[in-house]
């Protein structure tokens, strides 16, 4: 039921490839770009999925959260269940408030909601 997603990855073939998909599955609200979350800024969204390596989830959190509508909601995941300590920390400090989470074997994915 989205009316727009926006995809972005930092990697040509990863775009291509989402690119290809998109226009063989006739989804018309897709747009792909090639970037990192710095193509976020003055966006605005309901919701946001980064599945990423700690690192850069950490760094990007506050782009995600500056760029979601209060009661907006981010999914994290591509981490290990070590990893959420660290991200819950930058997540907190943002008004970010968890409110699920899985794992699966090490990998991990956790649910926030933008306090309102």
């Amino acid at each position: 039921g989205a009316r727009r997603i926006d995809a972005i990855d930092t990697d040509a073939w990863c775009v291509e490839n989402a690119r290809e998909n998109v226009q063989h599955n006739e989804c018309h609200c897709i747009t792909v770009e090639q970037g990192d979350a710095s193509l976020l800024f003055s966006r605005k969204y309901d919701m946001i999925l980064a599945n990423i390596n700690r690192n850069i989830l950490v760094e990007d959190i506050p782009v995600y959260a500056s760029c979601l509508r209060t009661g907006g909601i981010l999914f994290l995941s591509g981490f290990y269940g070590d990893d959420i300590l660290a991200l819950d920390t930058v997540c907190k400090k943002k008004s970010l408030i968890l409110t699920q989470s899985k794992s699966q074997d090490r990998w991990s994915a956790l649910k926030y909601n933008l306090k309102l």
